[in-house]
């Protein structure tokens, strides 16, 4: 029986862009995106909120055919002005990650180029403007450090301190984290457990499935370079796991397997 798969779509910026060679799965034309968005609309794709996918892993719902998630890194203010319009024509669900503690300010943690000038990044108000909107908020951390590098006091607090903040932003329930530059480790794992969310997006390559631990999400990078062939190719075609995320599988089963074994 062919297993059912998850396409997590991992897009940055949205908008007009100057041609780059360099960071390309950072941006994305927003012309690009409405055709990118309209073919979803027209070709049966079944666009899922997080937590619907999430059910489908886990088995508690039975996953559609060509079901996809889209997901935004950074909370970047362009999301508003191209991205959100677009999907509010479509009534497609989207994760926007914000980091708590750069909530209205300029993106800092890319060196600048004279043709991309420091975004601006959306403010509390943003967010909650976009969360009345049905777009689901998510946590980058409070800092978008490399999580995976810091001490576990530090990972606790990174994590902790933007749900908490994220939740007096926006008055509401936040469970859906996003590993910064897709670092992170085993042990960040149990901490983004210990500190209440219910999902982690990373920068593993590839489609999600059931085999996949909830906060070890694996994705699908949408860049500038992507015209609709190749747009379509990644969403119906392009499954099978980078070698990294073949790895990460087999760490986790065997976690399982030794839990079962002290159980």
């Amino acid at each position: 029986m062919k297993q059912s798969v998850l396409s997590i779509l991992m897009y940055h910026q949205i908008g007009h862009f100057a041609p780059m060679r360099a960071h390309r799965a950072n941006y994305c034309d927003a012309g690009r995106f409405r055709r990118q968005m309209r073919f979803l609309a027209r070709g049966g794709f079944n666009v899922l909120d997080l937590d619907q996918a999430l059910a489908c892993l886990r088995g508690k719902r039975a996953m559609p055919a060509r079901a996809l998630v889209l997901t935004f890194d950074d909370a970047y203010l362009n999301f508003l002005q191209y991205a959100l319009p677009v999907l509010r024509m479509h009534g497609f669900p989207a994760v926007v990650y914000a980091i708590s503690g750069w909530l209205g300010r300029r993106m800092q943690w890319a060196d600048p180029s004279p043709q991309r000038p420091r975004p601006q990044l959306m403010s509390a108000a943003h967010l909650r403007e976009i969360h009345a909107a049905g777009i689901r908020v998510g946590s980058h951390g409070l800092s978008h450090a490399k999580l995976g590098e810091l001490e576990v006091e530090r990972q606790r607090r990174e994590l902790g301190d933007s749900r908490a903040a994220l939740q007096d932003v926006l008055g509401a329930d936040v469970v859906h984290l996003c590993y910064p530059f897709g670092s992170f480790t085993r042990g960040l794992v149990d901490v983004a457990a210990e500190t209440g969310y219910l999902s982690a997006s990373t920068c593993l390559r590839g489609a999600a499935t059931a085999a996949d631990h909830p906060l070890v999400l694996p994705r699908k990078a949408i860049s500038y370079g992507d015209n609709l062939l190749g747009f379509g190719w990644k969403l119906l075609v392009k499954h099978a796991p980078k070698p990294e995320l073949v790895e990460w599988r087999r760490r986790m089963r065997q976690m399982h397997a030794d839990e079962s074994f002290r159980g």
